[in-house]
């Protein structure tokens, strides 16, 4: 009891961080505005003229709320997955569903830029292919083990990124204009990109709130589903499609960031335990936190520079991998 209640206060904690980070985070940047004048400027909606308004409601506002938006959906993929694969390694980028996502992406991007409105669809798509093969792949009749992952991953996202490499040679002259997207960054996201993604990602997240019990049963481990009379295959699909769903149309939105689906599960899981009761809804809230912060600190610390939330990532999660691999944590 004492538990359930030390874990529900955790995560409210979590979320209400979330809110206030976010709230920080629209009035850091070139022109800083404090929290009384942003809140002023949300109250009243655009009925205030000024700089602010467009500060504030135009650039930094969607920018955040993207950030946290697609921090919770690749950080609920990662949890998903690494339930569903009983592996603690299994990340979205690391299993190659970002990168089949991204390839895909890519291809419109560059090949059919008049199709940019299947690019959801075509990041599903691409996702789920590559999940697929890494599937095939690192399966064995007693199951799939960390090695087996690994290696299916390098081998999926080694194909992935020739795919990538050889469109971005092929259409060269076009490539500018994706560099941004390739590298995971929310610059100079717009309504547009908020409006497309979070139809879908409030859809994805009530999907999960209901898979949350049979998370938890294969959890326990097949034998044990198998004697409360769940069939597990078509709980592994269905959790499946739902994480390379959530991570495929954040990679549709801003393109590849990696590790924030390795890194936040293990710190919901350090916080709250396994029960994804709690380890889901933290994982969400924590997602949003770090990917914002890696935005944030991308957008300022180099200014004027801007640099992508990917790459930030990319130098956070990296050693953190390593630091795992060394503590032998899976």
């Amino acid at each position: 009891m004492i538990s359930t209640k030390r874990n529900k206060m955790i995560v409210s904690i979590a979320f209400v961080f979330a809110i206030v980070a976010g709230v920080v985070a629209i009035g850091i940047g070139s022109v800083k505005i404090a929290v009384p004048d942003i809140l002023t400027t949300l109250f009243n909606g655009r009925n205030v003229d000024g700089v602010f308004t467009t500060i504030v409601w135009d650039i930094r506002l969607p920018r955040v709320l993207l950030a946290l938006i697609i921090g919770a959906n690749i950080a609920i993929s990662g949890a998903l997955l690494q339930g569903v694969m009983g592996n603690p390694l299994a990340d979205p980028g690391l299993t190659g569903v970002t990168s089949g996502a991204a390839a895909f992406v890519l291809f419109i991007i560059l090949v059919n830029p008049e199709w940019t409105h299947l690019i959801p669809i075509a990041a599903f798509i691409g996702g789920l292919l590559a999940a697929g093969v890494v599937y095939a792949l690192a399966w064995r009749k007693t199951g799939i083990t960390p090695i087996t992952i690994i290696l299916s991953g390098v081998a999926v996202n080694a194909l992935c990124g020739g795919i990538i490499g050889f469109l971005s040679i092929l259409y060269s002259d076009r490539l500018p204009s994706a560099v941004q997207w390739m590298n995971g960054s929310l610059a100079a996201k717009g309504h547009s990109a908020l409006n497309m993604i979070y139809i879908y990602a409030i859809i994805g997240w009530v999907l999960s709130i209901f898979t949350i019990r049979k998370a938890n049963i294969i959890r326990l481990g097949d034998q044990v589903a198998v004697n409360l009379g769940e069939n597990v295959t078509r709980i592994r699909i269905v959790l499946s499609i739902l994480a390379v769903f959530l991570a495929a149309i954040s990679v549709a939105a801003i393109g590849m960031v990696g590790f924030v689906g390795l890194i936040v599960p293990h710190m919901a899981r350090m916080l709250v335990g396994s029960d994804y009761k709690y380890m889901l809804p933290m994982s969400m809230a924590l997602g949003a936190i770090v990917l914002l912060i890696a935005d944030t600190g991308g957008r300022t610390l180099f200014a004027p520079l801007d640099i992508p939330a990917g790459i930030l990532m990319a130098v956070i999660g990296a050693p953190y991998f390593l630091y795992l691999m060394r503590k032998r944590a899976f």
